[in-house]
């Protein structure tokens, strides 16, 4: 049923693509030049639906993706990791600003709906032209994640046809292989693009050894993007992508049983086999359009679907956890976006849009677990095991609308200004009406200042509630740690922010940004079993604040930037899915403020790259204070830093043409590093940073 329906969506493209042909642009040599500016053209009108007055921006073009250490075979996450106040966690998750996620990812403008979150990435690094990263107090238009945006502009074939064969080995029993295909045909311009990879190090083990143990994955992604611009007035855009991810889980050798069984072996823990699957599929169809000389529009439709399965080691995961529970998650979401910008005259650009969806989802859990009048006070149980089925379904609606107004108030002043209405209804139904402001002021032609204010409206990630059915556990080894169950609610927030950015000289660019955020119903996210899906809960209020300095230096071939963030992130009063915490730890966040799991103190990221002669070397470095561990949070992990390191030179292979080959090392020193030790608020299991790793990679344009 499901691909049915990206078949329907897809024929509606080419059928309304075909509504346009009349107007076609003619496909012979002298329209070539035509074509490129209409297609620029197109993207202009495009980015002028958008603003960032107020926020914080970085961004990242194709050159800037090549230089870092493993160029465009970079994992979207680890690129997003070199942007300031961005901290890294297990499973490939990130944090903004003292955030759990709450990162929106957009292509070419285009919300995509949340997919269940495991620790695969969707999104592939080998199809961005460019990507934006904004954080702050953002404007109106940008609503429900709200700690970072993220904003992909794909590449296309409009320039010439083509594509690009690439392949990456080296340690950890890794082969990664990436196909391009691009070109355009008459007023059609195309690009596809898929990937493989598979290594033997898929997450974090949670084992400092080189050679991880059980943790082999393969991956593949599919992207395809494919635009029909008959005219100067309509564009029609369409895009796809899959991923499909398997994992095996690490595991952790020399564990004690928490439960054994009358006659039956002690269970070896480096035998476990537990897997995950994740599979993600999502689908755009989106017309763009001007109207005259003053108004921009954009209409998308989008869809998608998120399936992960946990596979538990059925014997193991009872003994070890007193639980196996076989956990089955899907969310299918359907979804518009309109987004119009309208030029009122030399000092006002009004923009308004809205956007609905509507998700369908779905958690079936099968949990083995032994009686608990089956077990003594030494945790020695007799057969049989008990069996319980706990499905749950639920959809939820999100409604958004906003109005804004970018004003040229002063030749050096630039206000925007409006705000959005947002509704909500899943497990409760809420709704808010935000006001937004932000400004950017020229102080002089050398410095910038901006400052904004935002009120935001964060609903939980419906896809991860999986509510429990406390009762059907009670009285087995599978119990929660206790009985409360108030439902998830959205979280509500006043967000301030201010910063400076100085040009010094012709090449040296400085910044400082200054972030203050108050919280009520504040989200957090844990992984409270063994199946990697994170659930998300509620503190009754919190607030983050935060400072950020960056730095960024660029002459010739030398190019270079530098980035440190201190935050931190408190919270307080569990109230919402208690069941997943210990009395204890309930009753002392009660009256204490915490520190959320995810708070690091320190955080910083650089990088250089720089070109002798035919060669381009390029490295590049993160480091963390340590994210939080223990009872309550209330201590946290060593620091850490991680330097990766690259040369690339292209060989020029005559009628051939030219070949890159690039050697990568990860973790140049092997610094041996906790992300987690398994302690703290909603954290399962240890996990390690990579071990140095050498890769080669070729890339072949044809």
């Amino acid at each position: 049923m499901r691909i049915a329906h990206y078949i329907v969506v897809a024929l509606a493209c080419i059928t309304t693509a075909n509504a346009f042909a009349a107007d076609d642009i003619q496909s012979d040599a002298a329209s070539e030049p035509l074509k490129i500016t209409i297609m620029k053209y197109f993207d202009e009108a495009r980015n002028r639906l958008s603003t960032s007055t107020g926020s914080s921006t970085y961004n990242f073009d194709e050159k800037e993706l090549d230089t870092l250490p493993e160029g465009e075979f970079t994992p979207l996450n680890e690129v997003i990791l070199q942007a300031p106040g961005v901290a890294q966690d297990s499973y490939g998750q990130l944090h903004v600003r003292g955030e759990h996620a709450d990162i929106q990812y957009r292509i070419n403008g285009i919300i995509i709906p949340e997919g269940i979150t495991g620790f695969g990435q969707t999104l592939d690094t080998h199809f961005a032209d460019k990507i934006d990263f904004m954080t702050g107090a953002l404007p109106a238009q940008y609503g429900y994640r709200t700690a970072g945006v993220v904003n992909i502009t794909t590449k296309s074939g409009a320039v010439e046809d083509g594509g690009r064969s690439s392949i990456m080995a080296g340690g950890a029993q890794t082969f990664e292989g990436n196909q391009e295909f691009y070109g355009s045909k008459g007023p059609l311009t195309y690009y596809f693009t898929g990937s493989y990879d598979q290594n033997d190090r898929g997450i974090e083990p949670p084992t400092a050894s080189a050679r991880a143990i059980h943790d082999y994955t393969q991956q593949d992604k599919e992207f395809g993007y494919m635009s029909y611009a008959p005219n100067t007035e309509n564009r029609l855009n369409f895009i796809f992508g899959n991923s499909t991810n398997r994992f095996q889980i690490p595991n952790n050798p020399g564990q004690t049983q928490t439960y054994t069984e009358t006659g039956v072996p002690a269970f070896d823990s480096a035998t476990l086999n537990e897997e995950q699957f994740e599979h993600n599929i999502y689908a755009i169809a989106a017309l763009q359009g001007v109207i005259g000389d003053k108004t921009d529009y954009q209409f998308a439709l989008y869809s998608r679907d998120s399936t992960v399965l946990f596979k538990p080691d059925p014997l193991g995961d009872l003994f070890f956890n007193g639980i196996a529970a076989r956990v089955d998650q899907e969310s299918f979401t359907n979804g518009l976006q309109n987004d119009f910008s309208y030029h009122l005259d030399n000092s006002h650009t009004i923009r308004t849009g809205w956007s609905a969806s509507y998700e369908q989802a779905k958690s079936d859990t099968n949990s083995t677990v032994f009686p608990l009048a089956q077990c003594d006070v030494s945790n020695n149980c007799i057969g049989p095991t008990e069996t319980i089925i706990d499905n749950h379904n639920k959809n939820a609606t999100l409604l958004g609308y906003y109005l804004q107004d970018e004003w040229q108030a002063l030749d050096k002043l630039t206000i925007n200004y409006g705000a959005r209405f947002d509704y909500y209804n899943a497990y409760i139904s809420d709704n808010q009406i935000s006001p937004r402001i932000g400004a950017i002021y020229a102080l002089t032609p050398t410095t910038k200042l901006h400052t904004g204010y935002a009120r935001y409206f964060t609903p939980p990630p419906t896809e991860l509630i999986a509510p429990v059915t406390i009762s059907a556990f009670q009285n087995t080894t599978g119990a929660p740690p206790s009985s409360g169950s108030s439902p998830v609610r959205p979280e509500k927030d006043n967000y301030f922010d201010a910063g400076v950015i100085q040009k010094v000289g012709n090449h040296l660019t400085l910044g400082a940004d200054a972030y203050y955020k108050q919280a009520r119903n504040l989200l957090d996210e844990g992984q409270f079993g063994s199946a990697l899906i994170f659930a998300p809960f509620n503190y009754e209020k919190g607030y983050a604040e935060g400072i950020e300095f960056t730095g960024d230096y660029q002459s010739g071939a030398f190019s270079s930037y530098a980035n440190l963030a201190l935050s931190r992130a408190m919270g307080k009063n569990v109230t919402s899915g208690q069941y997943n915490f210990g009395q204890d730890e309930l009753d002392y966040i009660a009256t204490h403020y915490v520190h959320l799991d995810h708070d690091q103190t320190y955080t910083g990221s650089a990088g250089a790259a720089y070109t002798y002669q035919t060669v381009k070397y390029s490295t590049d470095v993160i480091y963390g204070s340590g994210l939080r561990s223990g009872f309550a949070n209330t201590t946290h992990l060593a620091f850490y830093d991680q330097v990766n390191a690259a040369a690339e030179h292209t060989f020029d292979l005559g009628t051939a043409g030219p070949l890159d080959a690039r050697l990568s090392v990860l973790n140049l020193f092997d610094r041996v590093y906790e992300i987690r030790d398994g302690s703290g608020i909603g954290v399962f299991a240890p996990q390690y940073g990579p071990r140095r790793t050498f890769f080669v990679s070729l890339s072949k344009p044809f």
